[in-house]
């Protein structure tokens, strides 16, 4: 076998990038009866061992190999299981447009995603060159993600794009997380010096732009670096989360430290220092809402996951015991 990592897939057909080149591969037999659909097969992103048929530039996928880093949400609907937007990825952007679609409490979601599979977020202001005020954006936005950099951009203009060197160094993978219309296209456009990714209008009512991307894709860019992008995700829903969370509200996390009660909710608990620190105006309340918000949407989704363990356990079970009672017939036969 040799190494192959996901490039794209559609269905069932996965597009590879080899030391052989591109080869179209399918998922060996056993593998789509092995376990749960997010960990057992691939997405974009991931390293598999194949066995090519080089004459064909296709293969055959037989086993997919640990992820170092993922990034995962809960599908969409009322389905409780967990989707892979990409493996093993190293930075992600996520970009946001200076106009209608700036919202922090969005990019809050995305950042306990992303701290939680184990990437390392960097936030991009796009469109700098239509907006007075980004210099106070950039403020708003650090205040609302400690720690994590932040950088001013503008893509129609090619302004600001030397800022983003440092992450695109030869071997790293950096995925593109946002909305629609907010210029992820563009940006790798700009990347790749090429127009690889085809780029759409943004309606004037509300800054907002189709999916002019309709799947994810890996791209190689001229320095080495691979870049994934993702169709615009108009809803984050959090499938964990919950080491995520201390890592999104760090502030919090360590005002915490000095509370009364070693498990205070920050809401009503007496001596609690996270309270304190929004009535002295050291935290916003906003952040705290927030936090408030994405806790109790992460112990849904927990209780949620659990109740689906035990279906599935439960269910495993009888298959077994049915098995085994057929086999006790055949048997006594």
């Amino acid at each position: 076998m040799i190494p192959g990592r996901v490039a794209t897939h559609h269905g069932a057909i996965f597009q590879l990038l080899t030391q052989h080149g591109k080869l179209t591969a399918r998922m060996a037999g056993r593998l789509l009866q092995d376990g749960d659909r997010s960990e057992s097969r691939p997405a974009v992103g991931d390293w598999v061992a194949v066995t090519p048929r080089l004459s064909e530039a296709s293969a055959t996928i037989q086993t997919l190999l640990p992820r170092r880093s993922k990034l995962s949400r809960k599908t969409a609907g009322q389905e409780t299981s967990e989707q892979i937007v990409a493996a093993n990825v190293d930075t992600v952007f996520i970009v946001a447009g200076l106009d209608g679609d700036f919202n922090p409490r969005r990019i809050e979601r995305a950042l306990i995603l992303i701290w939680d599979g184990g990437a390392r977020p960097v936030i991009i202001l796009n469109k700098a060159d239509g907006c007075d005020e980004v210099d106070a954006r950039i403020t708003e936005m650090e205040a609302a993600a400690p720690a994590v950099p932040v950088h001013a951009i503008s893509c129609l203009e090619d302004e600001g794009l030397d800022q983003l060197e440092p992450y695109l160094g030869s071997g790293q993978t950096v995925a593109l997380l946002g909305s629609s219309g907010v210029g992820k296209s563009t940006l790798i456009n700009r990347l790749a010096s090429a127009d690889r990714m085809a780029v759409g209008a943004v309606r004037e009512a509300d800054d907002r732009g189709r999916h002019t991307t309709t799947h994810r894709e890996m791209i190689l860019l001229p320095g080495g670096a691979l870049v994934i992008d993702n169709p615009g995700i108009r809803e984050i829903q959090l499938w964990d989360g919950e080491a995520g969370l201390e890592d999104a509200f760090s502030e919090i996390e360590a005002l915490s430290k000095d509370c009364r009660f070693t498990d205070c909710s920050h809401h009503k608990e007496p001596d609690c220092a996270v309270q304190d620190a929004v009535v002295t105006g050291k935290l916003p309340g906003k952040r705290l809402s927030s936090f408030r918000k994405l806790q109790r949407e992460i112990n849904y989704q927990a209780t949620r996951q659990d109740a689906r363990l035990r279906q599935d356990t439960k269910r495993r079970w009888k298959t077994i015991t049915k098995s085994i009672r057929r086999m006790q017939r055949q048997e006594g036969r």
